[in-house]
């Protein structure tokens, strides 16, 4: 579950037949399946908090989303690879702690707890919504009937990673993947686990950490232009998760909230995640982290539009 492992992508179908994913880098009612609910969360935000960002959110989201509920997707499918950043369930069933379906986690989803490390969308799911995806994408763990997987599937799973070894890329490629996003790591060093472990020096965050990450970014961003060379019919972007997160916290500020370093749940010494069946704080709008290593899902919905713009130029 370390950040360090963080990787993700994510592919987008091509209206013709390829598909479109997106993978992070190191990165209303209630439905019959709990692990596939009805997309309601900006709906459910939007009944819960009244306050500046709120309706800057709004502003943001509204602005960058072309789904109405009436439109088609603007992309035939979308197949999610990652870790707990993106992950909706596909842990549940496993035999390891990186797992939280479990309260207070989902409590501002109709399903409640689906095994989203966040109180509510993550950030894939909010993409979805932007490209106007009526239902989340399902967990391969939901074991997807043939409809939805022609739909998508999201593999993420918490505490994953990509091995060089694994050819992943060079396999989705096989498969038909033409359209890929590569999210580079955020400032990691801004988590409330490292800050409250390592200190800031009086500084925001735990820059000698924030410096690590550079370097990875800068030879994700190479190997994306490998990969354009490699695979001349295909299309590549580069998510630019430092800038995203900047953004992010600097629409808090804008909104005249004091940034919590501090995450919003009481969370586990030992997994940094949220203690089961706790009563998370109340002020959720004000918080950028909902455990000790994942963004809320306020964080995540202001973060999907600002990543959008790179997705639309490979669409």
């Amino acid at each position: 579950m370390r950040y360090i492992n963080h990787r993700y992508f994510i592919h987008f179908c091509h209206p013709t037949s390829t598909f479109f994913s997106i993978i992070p880098f190191p990165s209303s009612t209630h439905n019959s399946n709990p692990n596939f609910p009805e997309m309601g969360s900006r709906r459910s935000f939007l009944r819960s908090w009244s306050s500046p960002l709120f309706l800057f959110v709004v502003v943001v989201a509204l602005a960058a989303s072309s789904a109405d509920g009436s439109r088609a997707p603007r992309v035939p499918c979308y197949f999610i690879f990652g870790d707990s950043l993106y992950d909706s369930g596909n842990n549940n069933n496993l035999n390891t702690s990186a797992k939280v379906n479990y309260s207070p986690y989902g409590i501002d989803l109709p399903a409640g707890p689906t095994g989203r490390f966040s109180n509510g969308q993550t950030t894939a799911d909010a993409i979805g919504e932007i490209l106007g995806f009526k239902d989340f994408i399902p967990p391969f763990a939901s074991n997807p009937d043939d409809r939805q997987i022609l739909v998508g599937v999201n593999y993420a799973s918490g505490s994953a990673g990509i091995l060089v070894e694994s050819g992943k890329q060079g396999r989705l490629y096989e498969l038909g993947a033409r359209k890929v996003a590569l999210a580079g790591i955020s400032n990691i060093g801004c988590t409330p686990s490292l800050i409250a472990t390592l200190g800031t020096n009086g500084a925001p965050c735990v820059n000698s950490v924030n410096q690590l990450v550079v370097p990875f970014n800068t030879r994700l961003k190479s190997l994306i232009s490998q990969l354009k060379l490699s695979y001349p019919d295909a299309k590549f972007a580069y998510l630019d998760s430092v800038r995203v997160g900047t953004l992010v916290g600097a629409v808090f500020r804008f909104a005249a909230f004091r940034i919590r370093a501090t995450s919003c749940c009481q969370v586990s010494t030992v997994t940094g995640l949220c203690l089961p069946n706790t009563v998370p704080c109340s002020q959720r709008p004000s918080y950028l982290f909902w455990d000790a290593f994942h963004p809320t899902e306020l964080a995540n919905q202001l973060a999907a539009p600002l990543f959008f713009p790179a997705i639309q130029r490979i669409l």
